[in-house]
């Protein structure tokens, strides 16, 4: 087998996986299979870029699980239209999927080094709807306030006071909670006239959510 019927091979059970795990929406999907994962795992675990697990990046962070990322853009439900802040850059993986559904995104990490490498991928792949920003992600990104759709990549106790402040009226934010060393679990928050309206999705574990700014 060729090195390339084995790609295409690998992409197409790539995109199976997803499917049986309950990622069912095609645009989500159609993104998923645009945006090749590839670029986004490098050095030792790059062979392993198409399977369906998370894998370790810089700064002791990883990129999470493939098919997490489809059920929380999924979950997001994101409009052309919108305007979306994502906590947590990591590799970039997931805010270049959110590119291709969304107007406009913004992502935030305290990684220097991550936001530096996931800016390059997105040149790269002329995703010039991204602006990746270093900074402390629990304060959100309070000038570009309110966001349509807020994504959060790491685990807060409780979902962040100033995060739920920067989400519109009609917003919907979809982030991990619980404490870092259990299983978490991801909720969809729906902001609407009346407050806040909570949906438990599922079990997921992810890296906590750290205050200040990493030393890279």
């Amino acid at each position: 087998m060729s090195d390339d019927t084995d790609l295409a091979t690998r992409k197409m059970q790539f995109l199976y996986a997803l499917r049986s795990k309950g990622v069912t929406d095609k645009r989500v999907l159609g993104a998923m299979e645009e945006i090749d994962r590839g670029p986004f795992v490098r050095g030792l675990f790059s062979e392993r870029a198409y399977e369906d697990m998370p894998l370790p990046i810089a700064c002791g962070q990883t990129i999470s699980q493939p098919s997490v990322v489809g059920l929380m853009t999924q979950a997001l439900n994101v409009s052309p239209r919108d305007k979306v802040l994502e906590i947590g850059t990591g590799s970039g993986y997931q805010a270049a999927i959110l590119a291709k559904l969304a107007r406009r995104v913004y992502t935030i990490d305290r990684h220097r080094r991550l936001v530096r490498e996931a800016r390059a991928i997105f040149e790269e792949l002329n995703l010039h709807t991204i602006t990746a920003i270093t900074s402390d992600g629990s304060f959100g990104l309070p000038d570009q306030a309110p966001f349509d759709r807020i994504i959060v990549t790491a685990a807060a106790e409780d979902p962040p006071g100033p995060l739920l402040g920067q989400l519109k009226e009609g917003g919907i934010m979809v982030l991990p909670v619980g404490q870092s060393d259990t299983v978490q679990s991801l909720i969809r928050v729906h902001k609407t006239a009346t407050g806040l309206e909570y949906d438990e999705l599922r079990d997921v574990r992810f890296v906590p959510l750290l205050e200040g700014l990493g030393k890279d």
